[in-house]
């Protein structure tokens, strides 16, 4: 197929076989991360490659306290929240394998005033995205599913204890990864109405 429509087809996958990922996959999917652009060249990315049942369920669990704990304080029903926290348990869970896309100041730059170290970071963040985006489109490559989850944007601190990350590494997104136990197909908004021609101003 051609390289857009490669693209096209790549779709958010929550629904995987039980088989595991092999480790030699895994480390082709990262070196594919790598090689997205990144802010001063400084690749603020880093990686934490989960595929223990244990490490999951223990991760699973703390994020998802953490989300039972939010969506209480919400005064959300308490059907809906328990709805909530399995799905997401679930998701964690039947994932063969779990991919923590972490953000690290360490080599960035650093500035005195707080609007240029804003963007700084947000700098970084945008980096660790792409790599991110590398790392899903390898993953289509080789015949995996894969789906970009936000989490612990919500609970670092959670994360952080759970997985015991060094100090610099700021949770970002976890990836689910492992081989697609469902096929999807998802339109996207017209594009003319999320673009503008600027040819006059």
């Amino acid at each position: 197929m051609s390289f857009l429509t490669f693209l096209t087809s790549r779709r958010s996958i929550r629904r995987y076989r039980p088989e595991p990922v092999p480790d030699e996959i895994v480390r082709q999917l990262l070196a594919a991360a790598t090689y997205a652009p990144s802010a001063h060249n400084r690749q603020p990315w880093r990686f934490a490659v989960i595929s223990s049942p244990e490490t999951k369920q223990q991760l699973a669990a703390a994020m998802g306290a953490r989300l039972r704990a939010d969506l209480q304080a919400d005064g959300v029903p308490p059907e809906q929240i328990e709805q909530d926290a399995g799905r997401s348990y679930q998701r964690l869970t039947n994932a063969p394998l779990l991919i923590l896309l972490c953000m690290s100041m360490v080599d960035m730059d650093s500035y005195r005033d707080e609007r240029r170290q804003q963007h700084e970071w947000t700098m970084a963040t945008q980096s660790v995205a792409m790599a991110g985006q590398n790392l899903l489109l390898a993953a289509h490559a080789v015949g995996l599913g894969g789906c970009w989850l936000c989490a612990p944007l919500f609970c670092p601190d959670v994360v952080q204890g759970v997985l015991n990350l060094p100090p610099d590494w700021q949770p970002q997104g976890l990836i689910t990864l492992g081989y697609p136990a469902e096929n999807k197909q998802k339109d996207r908004a017209p594009l003319d109405s999320k673009m503008v021609w600027m040819d006059e101003v």
